[in-house]
């Protein structure tokens, strides 16, 4: 949820068509002016451009990828970004998870962009987020182990939630730099700054050893180290 310039809550979803038996993501629109009670158009705001991005390829994947919409002000103040959970049409289907992209002049026009990323191993790159820390541009991802190409895991630890750091809050994004935040089952994962300006990491507990966890976590404050995000011990 974002408030806009009017004073008005929007809120960014992705939304399934029973039509397509839910195959098909896109992004929605709902508005607010208490976060109480929220109106919504009757159509999507955006759909995935087939220039860019994958179609609905059940032989490749289980879905049409297009969601997770995260968004922000342009940092020179020229409009709005929103990334998105999205897929490129070609090369290995364990593989092609990048970072889509649509431009808002406003919060209610938007235009598809290409990615802001190319693919590099992950199938998808779940709740996107952008954020400075100190001075460094960071974007935190997430991605199951299961869910990447094995060469890509080779030697490193599995991970679900990752951090990319980039030279501005539009990247480039070089996904072959992302890093794993060392938490045992952590998914989902949000940096935030608490009352007394620290950044902590939010997120879910996801499969440990017991099984699902399904419990959203304590906050957990870290540092930035160079490009890497650690949780502060």
């Amino acid at each position: 949820m974002i408030p806009g310039p009017d004073g008005v809550w929007r809120m960014f979803y992705t939304g399934l068509s029973h039509a397509e038996n839910g195959f098909v993501q896109r992004i929605g629109i709902a508005h607010s002016d208490d976060l109480v009670t929220w109106r919504q158009p009757d159509e999507p705001l955006l759909e995935a451009d087939r220039r860019w991005y994958e179609p609905l390829d059940l032989d490749s994947w289980s879905e049409e990828t297009w969601r997770d919409p995260y968004v922000f002000a342009d940092p020179d103040g020229d409009g709005w970004h929103m990334l998105i959970t999205a897929r490129v049409p070609n090369g290995d289907p364990i593989g092609r998870g990048v970072i889509g992209h649509a431009r808002g002049t406003d919060l209610e026009s938007w235009e598809v962009q290409p990615p802001l990323s190319g693919p590099a191993g992950f199938s998808h790159l779940e709740v996107p987020q952008v954020c400075v820390i100190g001075d460094r541009p960071v974007m935190v991802i997430s991605c199951l182990s299961v869910h990447q190409d094995p060469a890509r895991l080779a030697g490193l630890p599995d991970g679900g939630v990752y951090v990319v750091p980039g030279r501005t809050l539009l990247g480039p994004w070089e996904l072959a730099n992302a890093v794993s935040v060392d938490h045992p089952s952590l998914y989902a994962g949000r940096l935030v700054r608490d009352r007394s300006g620290r950044w902590v990491l939010l997120g879910f507990r996801d499969t440990e050893e017991d099984g699902f966890v399904g419990e959203i976590c304590d906050p957990i404050p870290v540092n930035l180290d160079g490009a890497q995000v650690r949780i502060a011990r």
